[in-house]
């Protein structure tokens, strides 16, 4: 291989981050398979922070969720598997109103009038995340695949990562049963 060429390799994959990039295909997104993942609470880490600019510009902080459950969906205009999931998500967010504040994370979109539009089109009842260039996944680097979109992360009250749903949601009911096992961790044993 020439200089060039190891040059090339090397500046590729350091564009594509660390996400195992098996399963994106030419799709240039990881595709989960909506595998559950619960964090039990003594093995939660920092309070997850950030904020930014919603899709209209206006500001928006994880911060202002604090004292409920909070559910971060990661999506983009252009996937397919984030407008299949929506229904469910809305439903989701339906069910756990009270108990749960749901924000979006819209990456890779490089203006707001697609995002915008998509969030119209399926009726999307939340605020996400402008984030054209990933930056508001930062914060949960090692907990997300920087590619794995949709993903779905669930803080707790202290904004701690309490599970994930890496990939499209299996139902809405994996959803509701994973924000209310977080809000009252007990309520299932009895």
């Amino acid at each position: 291989m020439t200089r060039a060429a190891a040059a090339l390799l090397t500046s590729c994959l350091l564009l594509a981050g660390c996400s195992d990039l098996s399963g994106a295909g030419e799709k240039g997104y990881v595709s989960g398979d909506g595998q559950v993942r619960v964090v039990a609470s003594e093995e939660r880490g920092e309070p997850v922070d950030y904020a930014g600019q919603d899709l209209d510009g206006e500001p928006l902080a994880l911060a202002d969720s604090r004292g409920q459950v909070t559910v971060i969906n990661v999506w983009g205009s252009w996937c397919v598997d984030c407008r299949v999931e929506m229904p469910d998500l809305l439903e989701a967010a339906e069910k756990t109103k009270g108990v749960a504040t749901f924000v979006g994370i819209n990456t890779r979109d490089h203006d707001t009038a697609p995002a915008q539009a998509f969030a119209r089109n399926v009726g999307m009842s939340f605020p996400s995340f402008y984030s054209p260039d990933g930056k508001a996944l930062l914060p949960f680097a090692g907990t997300i695949p920087p590619r794995a979109i949709p993903s779905t992360v669930v803080l707790d009250e202290e904004g701690r990562v309490a599970g994930t749903i890496i990939g499209r949601l299996p139902s809405a009911l994996t959803l509701v049963d994973l924000v209310e096992d977080v809000a009252d961790p007990g309520a299932r044993d009895g």
